[in-house]
């Protein structure tokens, strides 16, 4: 077989698949639904607070509760001590006043 014939039937194979992907999430989005429902119920019970991103740092685990300076907290030139720090951009805050 040819290197080109085996290229074309992979990526045809890929296609394919991509292709079926969302009809897939359509079919289980009807099966899951009762489980999301549950799963929302529990989280209000529970008063569950943001999704835990990363595990490292305190400010990469709830970017939204995050301070400005929480990743300079050794000193302002201080290197990232974390390599979830580099995916996370810093918390937007918005100033109130002149």
């Amino acid at each position: 077989m040819r290197m080109s014939t085996l290229f074309i039937l992979v990526t045809s194979a890929c296609v394919i698949i991509c292709g079926l992907l969302p009809l897939h999430a359509r079919q289980r989005q009807g099966k899951d639904k009762a489980t999301l429902l549950a799963n929302a119920e529990l989280v209000k019970k529970l008063q569950l607070t943001d999704l835990c991103l990363f595990t490292e740092a305190r400010y990469t685990r709830h970017p939204a509760m995050a301070d400005r300076h929480a990743p300079f907290q050794d000193h302002p030139l201080a290197l990232e001590h974390f390599p979830s720090g580099s995916l996370v951009t810093p918390p937007h805050f918005h100033r109130e006043g002149p």
